[in-house]
């Protein structure tokens, strides 16, 4: 059971196994609960959320958070000011912009390694440094 979404401030949320979830739009949020129920979402503040073993989350836009709670899962937020978190043999990745949306850093890591902690939100400094960040 699959969800997907265009337009701005249109979410998509689905339960189940394998149950996906994708928007494009800004403020279009994708919130997945199951095993391997993937979310993502393409567009400024449009936030991605999972709950499941292996269920990923990724946002491409500006101010975007990626969560996840589960084992094996990957949060990865790729835009300017993005956020993310994960739980207990989860990882993250995250990147630092400059303005004009150029790549200067990317990172990524498991929970518990590079200081890592479960379930706390990090981005990358200008250095290209993980640091705790604000919930959004």
């Amino acid at each position: 059971a699959n969800a997907a979404t265009t337009g701005n401030w249109a979410n998509a949320a689905t339960t189940g196994e394998g149950a996906n979830a994708a928007t494009t739009g800004d403020r279009a949020n994708a919130a997945t609960t199951g095993n391997r129920a993937n979310a993502a979402t393409t567009g400024n503040r449009a936030n991605a959320a999972t709950t499941g073993n292996w269920a990923n989350a990724a946002t491409t836009g500006n101010r975007a958070n990626a969560a996840t709670t589960g084992e094996h899962a990957v949060a990865a937020a790729l835009g300017i000011e993005g956020k993310a978190k994960a739980s207990a043999g989860g990882a993250i990745v995250v990147c630092y912009r400059n303005d004009d949306g150029g790549l200067i850093h990317i990172r990524a890591s498991k929970v518990g390694e590079n200081g890592i902690k479960p379930n706390v939100w990090y981005s990358l400094d200008a250095a290209g440094e993980f640091v705790e960040a604000e919930a959004p």
